[in-house]
């Protein structure tokens, strides 16, 4: 229970950006929920190429942020493309959990390509709200994977076996099953939840 609290955590809005961004993802929620109900595998597959878009956008700007400059990005770039390159591995093991069907397929091109440009426009006006925005949004990803790992713990999904590229990216036991895999993301994500929530925090 105390581990599930910690993982658990939540940010409270402290200004009008951060109550902002946390309506904007509160809205995103909404949709989710009413587009895959409890398909948890499902919506990991199609909500991880999402989550490896702002890692992605984050460290090119604070790249070419560096090199304007000429100063030291102290660090950022190397933790927001770990991240992108972390969130993209929690992908490559939910299609092999949960095949994507041709019409989410296509969801992920209209809504990854979408969020890719919004997300780009934030954080270039505000790089503060951008990583609010992540921080939150890994707050939710955090509340799902908890959920998920309850309808595996009484059965309402099945404790499959982990696949091999989960057991090598996370070093898990050999006969590891989904539930040491959805541990396991779940605890990338509460990571990624802090350190964009910090960002956040030095920026503004």
């Amino acid at each position: 229970m105390p581990e599930q609290l910690e993982q658990l955590q939540h940010h409270a809005p402290e200004n009008v950006r951060d109550r902002l961004a946390y309506l904007f993802v509160k809205f995103l929620r909404f949709f989710a929920d009413s587009f895959f109900a409890r398909r948890y595998g499902h919506r990991a597959v199609v909500l991880e190429t999402i989550a490896a878009v702002p890692g992605m956008v984050g460290g090119s700007l604070q790249h070419l942020k560096s090199l304007r400059r000429m100063e030291s990005d102290h660090g950022w770039i190397r933790t927001l493309v770990d991240e992108a390159e972390n969130e993209r591995m929690h992908l490559m093991t939910f299609v092999h959990i949960a095949r994507p069907s041709g019409f989410e397929r296509l969801l992920i091109l209209l809504v990854q390509g979408a969020f890719y440009n919004f997300y780009f426009l934030l954080y270039l006006l505000s790089p503060a709200t951008a990583h609010r925005v992540v921080g939150y949004l890994e707050e939710e990803a955090v509340y799902s994977y908890t959920t998920y790992l309850a309808g595996v713990d009484d059965g309402t999904y099945a404790n499959v076996p982990a696949p091999a590229i989960a057991i090598d990216y996370w070093k898990l036991a050999a006969d590891a099953r989904l539930r040491e895999v959805i541990i396991a993301v779940r605890a990338d994500e509460a990571t990624h939840r802090d350190v964009n929530h910090r960002f956040a925090d030095q920026l503004t």
